[in-house]
């Protein structure tokens, strides 16, 4: 086994990770009865961490 086969990652360097490039997630989810669409739902987020050169976009410009 090499060493990079035994190498184990926190889940807090995995977070740190994904926030400082950002992660999109998309889905749909469709409820439906009897092969009628009753309700769908869409879902598309980003997730990124909030800097100075990438302000948050609820907040003006400081």
């Amino acid at each position: 086994m090499t060493v990079l086969e035994r190498r184990e990652v926190s889940l807090v360097d995995l977070l740190d990770r994904l926030l400082a490039g950002g992660v999109v997630i998309t889905g749909d989810i469709t409820l439906r009865i009897a092969d009628v669409d009753l309700v769908r739902i869409d879902l598309n987020a980003l997730i990124s961490s909030v800097t100075a050169q990438v302000p948050s976009p609820w907040e003006g410009p400081t």
